[in-house]
């Protein structure tokens, strides 16, 4: 195995130290918007705005800080207090400000600002928008507690944060049956991938004595490597839970029944991107496991291909982007499987998905808004012209993502690709694939919503999103354009301290023009997936407002999210409820049995017993009698004896 070096977080001074600003600020403000109760309906969503920009203010500074630094002073320790002791166990409360965590403290406050920004005007008729900003506050809160912690323990609790600020977005319109059992099925799902995280945990306290990030790193190298397979494949199925890989991808798709400025924040800037940095922060366990690193390479690699099908066969506009996030999410995964070579463009294209996915999502809102809240992409076409604005950003976020050149995609996405070829074949022909499946599922996308003949619900009248809606998308959509650009070339030597770097010799392609084998065969076949669906759903073609009953199984599987449901129904639930009603008849007719048998039997003892209380002398003369008989006998027998 690689032999990693171990960064040794260096004092905090200065403004290091009010670090801990940066998740203080939401999370009071959602304190305050949860409580103040409907005194704050006129200046909440305002305070709720506010606060993501505020952190965000204070990352920036501390974010041009660390660029000032030498590389070894740039992992900055900031404790707080101790959480609680215990015999050699002391547990501390702590913010670790490095290279890995403070971009994505800029991810989650920046591109979150923004999606707040927006939900000004999205929710501006909802009675319950100052709840909506608290909730949205509680989400920044967590997922920043998540990404700053400076050990596992009180990572959990930010784990757990997201966890419920989650159920509570996805299910924000709970008089929808619907979203309310999204909310539920993502609560329930995420717990099973808790399970792994929690025993992960207590696998780490039992073997190092310490859940820090340092004395883990540090103590690693010593594991067996059966040691670390266990400890990496828990911490893996923690991060399939939060971000939606297989086997714990299903709840994903049932979660877009939250308002559109939860899907954007879920899918471009907290809960989904938390599994990547988990596997990102613990490379040095799964530097120790060859098994558990080709764990996190084949689950990223199904789950780019399932997300890519099931994009392939929904109409439902959020879906299809809910499918392109499991997609791009497998993308990240392979590329943090493979190991120092590819950490760091796993979190490029975490970076660069932030920005268009975010950017594509919001857009979707906007069509939605327009559209009367429709979301079916068969009552759509023509959108292109009423609705500019959208379009043209939306337009870049589809470019950067099926990785047009010069566009953010373009880079991060390619990165990955060619490093999947370096590190097998095999893999590397999947993730092409999946690049041309990308191709073809957005541009259909496209297609069917901005172009071609208008398919529109009477009465329905196409419009553009006000400002607060708009100006989002725009600088998204900049972000979308020259985000790859500005990243690139410098994103790997920045994170190299963080992720353990990449060994001598890794590929790490630079400049505004990159040209290599792989590139070339990657841009064909993105452009193959993009004729394939200009043939199929162009302007001249006539699509009905009705999904037509297909009979290709890949198509029925795809619109049946690959039967993830039906897979858990039978072989979790199912065989669940069973084990269920067995043990409750077995509690009631042999534990209850049990109980009720020993109170029957007593009470038939007492009632013979009694009868012989029945008040005759005759009948205790009698008894007397017969006892003391009983005792002559016994004192007989025993003399002979």
């Amino acid at each position: 195995m690689l032999a990693l070096e171990v960064v040794t977080p260096v004092a905090a001074t200065g403004l290091f130290s009010w670090a801990w600003l940066m998740i203080a600020v939401p999370a009071a403000s959602a304190a305050l918007l949860l409580l103040v109760g409907r005194a704050g309906d006129r200046w909440g969503h305002l305070l709720g705005t506010l606060a993501p920009f505020a952190s965000f203010v204070v990352g920036l500074l501390l974010f041009v800080q660390l660029l000032g630094r030498d590389e070894a002073a740039r992992s900055v320790g900031v404790p707080l207090y101790e959480w609680f002791g215990s015999g050699r166990w002391s547990i501390g409360v702590g913010l670790l400000v490095d290279q890995l965590s403070i971009v994505f403290v800029l991810l989650i406050t920046g591109v979150g600002g923004l999606i707040h920004v927006y939900s000004i005007g999205y929710m501006a008729h909802d009675e319950r928008r100052r709840r909506f900003f608290g909730y949205l506050n509680l989400f920044v809160a967590a997922m920043l507690l998540l990404v700053l912690a400076d050990n596992y323990l009180v990572l959990f609790v930010g784990w757990e944060g997201v966890g419920l600020a989650s159920y509570l977005l996805i299910g924000f319109w709970q008089h929808k049956p619907s979203a309310a059992t999204a909310a539920k099925k993502a609560f329930v799902v995420n717990r099973v991938g808790d399970l792994g995280m929690s025993l992960a945990i207590m696998f780490m306290l039992y073997l190092f004595g310490s859940s820090a990030f340092a004395d883990v790193n540090a103590g690693a190298a010593a594991m067996p490597s059966l040691v670390a397979t266990v400890l990496g494949l828990l911490l893996l199925l923690g991060a399939c839970g939060k971000s939606a890989q297989v086997p714990l991808q299903s709840w994903l798709l049932d979660a877009m029944e939250g308002p559109t400025p939860v899907s954007a924040l879920i899918h471009a800037a907290t809960m989904v991107t938390a599994g990547v940095y988990l596997v990102t922060r613990s490379h040095a366990v799964f530097a120790e496991s060859e098994a558990a690193s080709t764990a996190v390479v084949v689950v990223g690699t199904v789950t780019l291909l399932f997300g890519a099908w099931i994009g392939c066969a929904k109409d439902d506009i959020k879906k299809v982007l809910a499918g392109s996030t499991m997609s791009q999410i497998g993308y990240m995964m392979l590329a943090a499987g493979i190991g120092p070579a590819g950490y760091a463009f796993a979190i490029f294209h975490l970076l660069t998905h932030g920005f268009f996915k975010a950017n594509m999502f919001l857009g979707a809102g906007s069509v939605m808004h327009g559209m009367a809240d429709d979301v079916n992409m068969r009552h759509y076409g023509g959108l292109a012209k009423p609705m500019r604005i959208t379009f043209v950003t939306f337009a870049a976020g589809y470019l950067a993502i099926i990785g047009f050149p010069f566009f953010a995609g373009y880079y991060s996405k390619d990165h990955i690709i060619e490093a999947a070829f370096e590190h097998n074949a095999v893999i590397g022909a999947l993730a092409l694939l999946g690049a041309g499946v990308t191709a073809f599922y957005m541009t259909r996308l496209m297609l069917m919503t901005f172009v071609g003949a208008k398919r529109w619900e009477r009465g329905v009248h196409p419009h553009e999103s006000p400002l607060v809606m708009t100006v989002p998308l725009v600088v998204l959509g900049a972000a979308s354009v020259v985000g790859g650009l500005l990243l690139n070339g410098w994103i790997e030597g920045w994170l190299h301290p963080a992720t353990g770097g990449a060994p001598e010799g890794a590929h790490a392609p630079t400049g505004l023009f990159h040209v290599s084998l792989v590139g070339v065969v990657t841009l064909l076949v993105v452009a193959a997936g993009v004729v394939v669906s200009v043939v199929l759903f162009g302007p001249r073609r006539a699509i009905p407002r009705e999904a037509p009953q297909s009979r290709s199984p890949l198509t029925v599987a795809g619109r049946r999210d690959l039967y993830g449901d039906a897979v858990n129904e039978a072989v979790f639930m199912r065989p669940g409820q069973k084990m269920t009603a067995g043990l409750g008849r077995f509690d009631a007719n042999a534990v209850d049995g049990v109980v009720r048998g020993t109170g029957i039997a007593l009470a038939d003892f007492s009632s013979r017993l009694r009868r012989v209380q029945n008040g005759f002398v005759r009948s205790y003369a009698l008894t007397m009698m017969a006892g003391a008989a009983v005792v002559g006998a016994v004192l007989v027998l025993g003399r002979l004896g």
